[in-house]
C-alpha cells in the first residue's frame, strides 16, 4: 500500500535556485528573475505583505518544490490566470452556497448541538439582516429549504469585486461551505478563528464524541493553511 501510495505522488521538481525575494511592484523574484504563473503571467501581488509571504514559501522549500506545501502561491496562480478573466463566473460559485448556506442548516438532536449551532451560527444570520437587508431562513435536517430570492440577492452584492479579495473569498466559501461565514470574515466581523470554528461545529461535535482521526487532522491541516492564505489576502487588501 505505501508502494503504490509513493508511486500516486507526482514527481516533485528539483529546487533550482538559491533564495526568493519581493522585487519591484511587489513580484515575486527567484535569484531576481521574475516568476510566472501556469499561463505564464507575471507572479505580482498586491500588496507588499503577500510578496513577502510568498516569497517565505519559496524559501521555505526543501531540495525539492512541493505545491502541496505553497497555498498562497497556489491561490495567487488561481487568482491571476482565472479569477481575473472569469470575475462574473466566480462571483456566481460564491453565490449558490447562498442558497444552501450551512448556517442555515440546523440538527434535529441532540440537545447539545442543536445549543451549540444557534450559539455559533446564529451571529451570522443576525449579521446578515441588520448589516446586508438578508433575510435568511432556517432549515432542520438535511432536505433542501429554498431561500427567499430578496435574501440571496442582498447577501451577493456583499461578494467583493476586486479579483485578489474575490479569489480569496471563493476559496474560504469552498473551504467552510458558507458564504455568509465568508462574507462576514471578509467584512471584518468575525476573526479568522472564529470563522474557522463555526464552519468545523460539526466535525469537531463529533470529534468530541468519537475521537480523532489522525488522517482526517492531517487533512484539515492543510484545509486550514489554505485557509489562512485566503484570510492574508483578504486582511492585506481591505
Amino acid at each position: 500500500m505505501e508502494a503504490a501510495r509513493r508511486n500516486m505522488r507526482p514527481a516533485l521538481r528539483k529546487r533550482f535556485y538559491k533564495s526568493a525575494s519581493p522585487g519591484e511592484g511587489n513580484r515575486l523574484l527567484l535569484d531576481g528573475k521574475p516568476v510566472r504563473t501556469p499561463a505564464r503571467r507575471v507572479l505580482a501581488a498586491p500588496d507588499p505583505r503577500i510578496a513577502s509571504a510568498l516569497a517565505a514559501e519559496w524559501n521555505a522549500q526543501g531540495e525539492a518544490i512541493d505545491p502541496a506545501t505553497m497555498p498562497l502561491t497556489r491561490l495567487a496562480n488561481a487568482i491571476i490566470d482565472a479569477v481575473a478573466d472569469q470575475p462574473d463566473a466566480v462571483r456566481a460559485e460564491i453565490e449558490k452556497y447562498l442558497h444552501s448556506d450551512l448556517v442555515c442548516y440546523r440538527a434535529d438532536g441532540p440537545e447539545g448541538l442543536i445549543a451549540r449551532q444557534a450559539q455559533l451560527w446564529d451571529r451570522y444570520l443576525d449579521w446578515a439582516r441588520d448589516a446586508l437587508g438578508a433575510r435568511f431562513v432556517l432549515a432542520q435536517g438535511v432536505i433542501h429549504q429554498a431561500q427567499p430570492s430578496g435574501a440571496v440577492d442582498a447577501a451577493a452584492k456583499a461578494i467583493p469585486r476586486d479579483a485578489w479579495r474575490l479569489g480569496a473569498a471563493a476559496s474560504i466559501t469552498t473551504l467552510t461551505g458558507s458564504a455568509l461565514i465568508t462574507l462576514a470574515l471578509a467584512a471584518g466581523r468575525v476573526t479568522a478563528d472564529e470563522a474557522w470554528t463555526a464552519a468545523h461545529l460539526d466535525e469537531d461535535w463529533n470529534i468530541e464524541a468519537w475521537g480523532r482521526d489522525e488522517d482526517a487532522m492531517l487533512r484539515r491541516a492543510g484545509r486550514r493553511a489554505e485557509f489562512d492564505a485566503a484570510v492574508l489576502v483578504l486582511d492585506c487588501t481591505a
